[in-house]
């Protein structure tokens, strides 16, 4: 961008970022650049090799970002970061802007080239270097997220030949009455502040308690659920649940309250996924599609979570 150009922008940005920039503040909450040397790698377009140059790493997470944060398609991410200021000036006003097919093949390349976990590790490590390590406990909760089942009949093979939007790897689950169709999205958070630490995606119809996300030495919350499985974690804190010919005491109910007030702060990131993020339902077509945009969904919870936690320390240190 030409130096005219990109003053230009910046002054029009500062005369709209008085009356409040979340992205602004989220871009300085964490250090971009480490995530450069786990991307590098992924091309091969060096001057030694030749190749069109590609776009910038860090560009590419960061307009990830701009989509998990706002719900967007690839073909609105492209559009709305070429229109929006406050969009370029979180992506560093770049002079172009990735096209709807390059996101789209930037994160089938982090899937493909194993990378997804990787970002996953640096996003855990810099909130660990933050001083937000798990001090207190877990809490370990699953949630559907939703696909198109489409119109085929459901004994139809769907497999990776399927020439159809509908999901090739989903499956139905009931839960009471109501039948979902796709994924289970399985995450645990820490106690203390509510991070996601880790994470993992299933079709629908793996139970709960099959997937465990504890660690050894850990405390971990747990509803009734997983009850009659024994977590990886040092300290169980399941809800117990009435079996037949055993109803539960006094006692178990007591456990079950207090353990409930502590497990229920698992569904704050459900709801920002799904209500402010909109990532409850997925368009693509695979397990591992769905699992890299659940990796988008909580690397953005997790900002999102920390801006929260550094609005509330700056108001206690100056308050109005």
């Amino acid at each position: 961008m030409s130096g005219f150009g990109d003053y230009f922008l910046r002054q029009h940005y500062a005369m709209g970022a008085g009356l409040g920039d979340n992205l602004g503040e989220i871009s300085g909450l964490i250090d971009w650049e480490r995530f450069r040397p786990i991307l590098s790698d992924m091309y091969r377009d060096t001057k030694e090799e030749g190749g069109r140059p590609h776009y910038d790493e860090i560009l590419m997470v960061k307009m990830l970002v701009l989509q998990g944060w706002y719900g967007l398609s690839d073909y609105e991410a492209e559009r709305q970061a070429t229109d929006r200021i406050s969009f370029r000036h979180f992506l560093g006003y770049p002079e172009k802007v990735p096209d709807r097919t390059t996101l789209w093949l930037f994160r089938e390349r982090l899937t493909e080239k194993g990378k997804i976990h990787l970002i996953w590790e640096e996003l855990q490590r810099q909130l660990d270097d933050q001083g937000y390590r798990i001090k207190r406990g877990t809490i370990q909760d699953a949630t559907f997220i939703t696909s198109d089942p489409g119109h085929a009949p459901a004994d139809k093979p769907r497999g990776d030949e399927a020439k159809t939007r509908r999901s090739r790897d989903g499956t139905w689950m009931k839960k009471g009455k109501k039948s979902e169709f796709g994924y289970k999205f399985h995450v645990l958070t820490d106690k203390e502040n509510q991070f996601i630490r880790r994470f993992d995606t299933t079709t629908a119809s793996v139970h709960d308690s099959q997937i465990d996300l504890s660690q050894k030495g850990e405390t971990v919350y747990r509803d009734k659920g997983y009850f009659g499985t024994v977590p990886f974690a040092s300290i169980d804190k399941t809800m117990h649940r009435a079996v037949r010919g055993r109803k539960l005491s006094e006692k178990d109910k007591r456990r079950n309250r207090a353990i409930n007030r502590t497990r229920s702060l698992v569904e704050r990131p459900f709801a920002v996924i799904k209500r402010v993020f909109h990532a409850g339902h997925v368009m693509v077509t695979t397990h591992l599609r769905a699992h890299a945009k659940n990796l988008v969904s909580c690397f953005c919870y997790n900002l999102f979570n920390l801006f929260r936690i550094r609005t509330a320390q700056r108001q206690l240190s100056h308050p109005s």
